[in-house]
């Protein structure tokens, strides 16, 4: 088994999170400028075994696609384009934020360290991720 890697894609910062190697456990692994994140993935593809990629479908309320859905369609184009061989699905990313955001105050997070928008991003990929193994289960 290869792990899986979830993005919480955004125009200027991508959270990544990771499972390990049985896809059990989500784990945050790092935000990287978007603009860097294909030269990340490729490095990170050498030197892991990736089986899939998550990547997160924001929705609005009436289940409709976002705003932001337009900015992912190309990079999800990209995306096979570089990595024909790894398949891609997607998971409602509907309140992740938020749920991040909740989850740094239950972590007794201070307020500067919750205005950190990178470790928002990072953790929102790791609940994208958990709400795919979710679902998979």
């Amino acid at each position: 088994m290869g792990r899986i890697v979830a993005l919480d894609y955004g125009k200027v910062r991508t959270g990544i999170a990771v499972t390990d190697e049985l896809q059990i456990i989500a784990s945050g692994l790092t935000t990287v400028d978007t603009k860097e994140l294909l030269n990340f993935l490729r490095k990170y593809v050498q030197e892991e075994k990736v089986e899939k990629f998550v990547i997160g479908e924001p929705k609005q309320m009436n289940n409709l696609p976002s705003e932001s859905e337009e900015l992912i369609k190309p990079f999800l184009r990209t995306l096979d384009g570089v990595f024909p061989k790894i398949p891609v699905e997607r998971q409602d990313e509907r309140f992740t934020s938020k749920m991040a955001f909740q989850t740094m105050i239950d972590s007794g997070l201070n307020k500067k360290q919750r205005r950190d928008k990178a470790l928002v991003d990072e953790i929102s990929a790791t609940i994208i991720l958990q709400a795919y193994l979710n679902r998979k289960q």
